[in-house]
C-alpha cells in the first residue's frame, strides 16, 4: 500500500519535469547537470515522499529538494578541489553570460538575465518564469520576502535598461 503523499507525487512529478529541468539549467548553467538534478530531486522525492505534505504545493517543494541537491553538489565540488565548505553567498555569485539563439530583443534579455548574480538570477525565474508569488518563492529560496522583493527590485532596474539602450540605439538609427 502506497501513501498519499507518494500517490501525488507519482501522479504529479512527470509534468513538473520541464519546470524542474529549467530551474536546474538555471543554476547549474549546463543542460546534462540540469538533467542529473531533475533525476536526482526525483529520486529523493520519491525516496522522501512521507516528508511531503498532500495538499501543499508539490512544486514549491521539489524546487527546495533541487536547490539544495545542487548547493550539496557545489559544496562537495569545493571539498574535492580541496577549497573546504563554501559560504552560501560565495555560491550565489556568478558571471558570463549565456548566449541563447532567439530572436534579437528575447536573445538580449536572456542573456542579461543570465548575467546577473545567482541569487538574483534564481528569484527572476521562480516569480516571473514559474509563476511563484514572493512568498512562496522566499520560501524556497529560505530567505525572508523583503529579500525576494529587494532581489526583484535590482532585476528590474538591471533589466530595464536593456529597453532604455535599445530605444537609445533606435533613436540614433532614425537620426
Amino acid at each position: 500500500m502506497t501513501s498519499p503523499s507518494r500517490d501525488v507525487i507519482v501522479a504529479e512529478l512527470p509534468a513538473l519535469l520541464p519546470r524542474l529541468w529549467r530551474y536546474g539549467l538555471v543554476l547549474s548553467r549546463d543542460p546534462v547537470a540540469a538533467e542529473d538534478l531533475v533525476q536526482a530531486t526525483a529520486l529523493r522525492a520519491l525516496e522522501r515522499s512521507s516528508q511531503f505534505v498532500a495538499g501543499t504545493r508539490l512544486d514549491r517543494w521539489l524546487f527546495s529538494i533541487l536547490r539544495s541537491i545542487w548547493f550539496n553538489h557545489l559544496r562537495a565540488q569545493r571539498v574535492r578541489l580541496g577549497h573546504g565548505v563554501l559560504e552560501a553567498e560565495d555560491v550565489l555569485v556568478s558571471d558570463g553570460a549565456a548566449q541563447i539563439e532567439t530572436n534579437i530583443l528575447a536573445g538580449q534579455v536572456l542573456r542579461q538575465a543570465m548575467a546577473l548574480p545567482e541569487a538574483q538570477r534564481e528569484t527572476l525565474l521562480l516569480v516571473y518564469v514559474e509563476g511563484f508569488t514572493y512568498r512562496e518563492a522566499a520560501h524556497v529560496l529560505d530567505v525572508p520576502i523583503g529579500t525576494v522583493m529587494s532581489r526583484l527590485a535590482a532585476v528590474r532596474l538591471k533589466l530595464g535598461g536593456l529597453e532604455v539602450s535599445a530605444t537609445k540605439t533606435e533613436d540614433r538609427d532614425v537620426e
